[in-house]
């Protein structure tokens, strides 16, 4: 292909230099993804135009179809994906195809060196258009935008750059809108201009395309391959499981298998299609900080964006299509965001997702739980952000307790012991560190059921006043606990004959030693044979929550409330060895520091001081 101009050479971007070395060197078991993601760029061209075109009718005049087509050429070692769609301009070709600009590619580049197969992750990152490299050693990339008279050429062999240039007259010729990519075939990858291959792909992957893509023989007629129908306005009769799946792969450029598919129509004052999927596997972006849905909105089969929150962020994980009839095709942007039908279907179609994974949690529990290992921390998201659904997202939520794992609140309920009329709940770092926790002693005693949150937003959710079923929730790490009417599991565990250190007394002395440290020292209820803990006061922030602020500079931690148990042989020798009593109340406090995953205000001094009473201990 010649041009008319000298070709300008451009670099790559570093990250896109990295990435094409591990495509151009990496073997991968699967590179048919790579006409996949070229079919789906040329689907989103398409898209585009369609878009556009609503507010500027001019750019399809010429009546040539939005379509793809694939041309196989066995004689030149080529295969050409053409798309009749919305085209590039010289500055678009650049900073599409020479630059990745989409968060996320410094954590692909990391997972594709570390994966055994890195073609799974291609999809997931918004890479496809760089997997053609896996199976051509040239590309040539002609494009024509929309209305416009240039046509441009961008080349590039993989290497370390690419070149851009006008196109010749042939080329342009050839290219009246849209798109041409002609890859020039490795010879390992000749298969790949067989018909048969390339219409095994286009089935498996990307069927339900809503363009027509037809494949364009050497002999012989073009031809579509593919049933470019909405299948989201398809009866629920007419589909099987693999059409589900083969469209959720499509849909979401996904290669994992959906763990849950809800299909449906509403009609009244509002009709549109749903057809939404969760994936069984984290997406890479599920905690990016934008937190931004992947629910593409439609108005009557055609494409009007693919972030219109159309869920609420708890449920970004959703993936598919919502098809209105109702909406404007016209609609802008900016008018989705107070557009109050869309508000009325954002509303109907939330309520209807949970009310899914609800049933989904009762009729099928191991299903279920695959989404709830991998969303639940997004899901609880919601029972801070949603107060409307709260008590149903309550109801789904499933948690590690002193019982067991994937525990509902129902259940945690149903288990109460006599007198019990609150929920409890620890909120630390990790399962096994709160398992340890001095505060869950007198509950453990009597048997109580205790929630262990570890994920980071457990902190936020509990913060506010949340009860389920009328059962409050109740930290123990935060204001007074009294378990006091609530019978102990053995009598064994009954101390209440042991000698104890006097209350006044010992609680005056520590009080003296620490001084501003802590706002206040008590006895506890919490504790059966630790001997102290740190806990909140009752209007004070849970301590999870003020360490995880204070880590993000919103806040600084206040002074903790200093919780001893006066049963304690440490405890009590503090009321009759003044000699030792400042000592062993800065032992109290810096133990209960470190059980409560903190470090001493002084490790030197607190290793020192420990080290004193070990040897009076020894007699030393």
């Amino acid at each position: 292909m010649t041009t008319t101009a000298a070709a300008e050479s451009q670099p790559f971007q570093a990250e896109v230099a990295e990435l094409l070395h591990l495509m151009v060197h990496s073997v991968y078991s699967e590179t048919d993804i790579f006409l996949r993601e070229l079919i789906s760029n040329a689907s989103d061209a398409c898209d585009k135009l369609r878009y556009e075109a609503i507010a500027n009718p001019g750019l399809i005049t010429d009546g040539t179809p939005p379509e793809i087509r694939i041309v196989p050429n066995k004689a030149a070692d080529t295969l050409a994906v053409i798309d009749t769609g919305i085209g590039m301009e010289r500055q678009e070709l650049i900073d599409n195809l020479g630059t990745i600009a989409r968060s996320g590619t410094k954590s692909f580049l990391s997972k594709l060196t570390e994966a055994k197969d890195g073609a799974n992750l291609i999809g997931q990152f918004g890479v496809g258009f760089y997997a053609a490299f896996m199976v051509a050693d040239r590309i040539i990339v002609t494009s024509r935008r929309a209305g416009s008279d240039e046509v441009w050429v961008w080349t590039s062999e993989g290497g370390s750059g690419f070149e851009i240039a006008p196109a010749s007259e042939e080329a342009a010729s050839r290219v009246a809108r849209g798109t041409e990519i002609v890859l020039h075939l490795k010879k390992d990858a000749a298969k790949y201009l067989e018909a048969y291959e390339i219409e095994r792909i286009v089935r498996e992957y990307s069927d339900n395309i809503q363009f027509p893509i037809l494949l364009v023989p050497e002999e012989g007629e073009p031809r579509q391959i593919n049933s470019a129908s909405a299948l989201w306005q398809r009866s629920k009769s007419e589909l099987t499981p693999e059409d589900y799946a083969q469209a959720y792969k499509q849909i979401a450029g996904a290669f994992d298998e959906p763990a849950m598919t809800l299909h449906y129509r509403a009609e009244g004052r509002q009709s549109y299609a749903v057809l939404l999927f969760a994936p069984s596997q984290k997406p890479f972006d599920l905690f990016q900080v934008e937190r931004k849905g992947k629910v593409k909105l439609y108005v009557r089969r055609v494409f009007i964006a693919d972030d219109a929150e159309l869920l609420p962020a708890y449920l970004r994980f959703i993936r598919g299509v919502i098809d209105s009839e109702d909406l404007p095709l016209n609609i802008s942007r900016e008018m989705l965001q107070n557009n109050p039908q869309l508000a009325q279907i954002r509303k109907a179609v939330t309520s209807r997702v949970v009310s899914e994974l609800e049933t989904l949690g009762e009729k099928e529990p191991e299903t279920f739980a695959k989404i709830w290992d991998a969303f639940g921390p997004v899901i609880k998201e919601g029972l801070w952000e949603d107060f409307e659904r709260r008590e149903k997202l309550l109801a789904l939520a499933r948690f590690t307790t002193t019982s067991g794992e994937k525990r509902s609140l129902k259940q945690v309920v149903d288990d109460f012991k006599p007198n019990q009329t609150e929920i409890y709940y620890l909120v630390g770092d990790s399962v096994e560190r709160l398992k340890s926790n001095p505060k869950l002693e007198s509950a453990r005693a009597r048997g109580i059921e205790v929630l262990l949150l570890t994920d980071p937003v457990d902190a936020f959710w509990t913060s506010a006043p949340i009860d389920f079923g009328g059962k409050p929730l109740k930290s123990l790490s935060q204001g007074d606990v009294d378990f006091g009417l609530i019978p102990l599991a053995d009598d064994k565990d009954d101390k209440k004959d042991e000698p104890a250190a006097d209350a006044a007394t010992t609680i005056a002395v520590i009080r003296d030693a620490l001084g501003e440290r802590v706002s206040d020292v008590r006895a506890s209820q919490r504790l059966t044979s630790s001997a102290s803990c740190l806990v909140a006061g009752g209007d004070a922030r849970d301590r999870a929550l003020e360490r995880l602020l204070a880590q993000q500079n919103r806040g600084e931690i206040t002074k903790p409330i200093l919780e001893i148990n006066l049963r304690h042989p440490l405890v009590a020798a503090l009321a009759t060895d003044t000699a030792q009593a400042r000592d062993l109340s800065l032992l109290l406090f810096e133990q209960a520091q470190i059980l409560d995953g903190e470090m001493p205000d002084d490790p030197a001094a607190f290793a020192s001081r420990l080290n004193q009473l070990v040897l009076r201990g020894l007699g030393k």
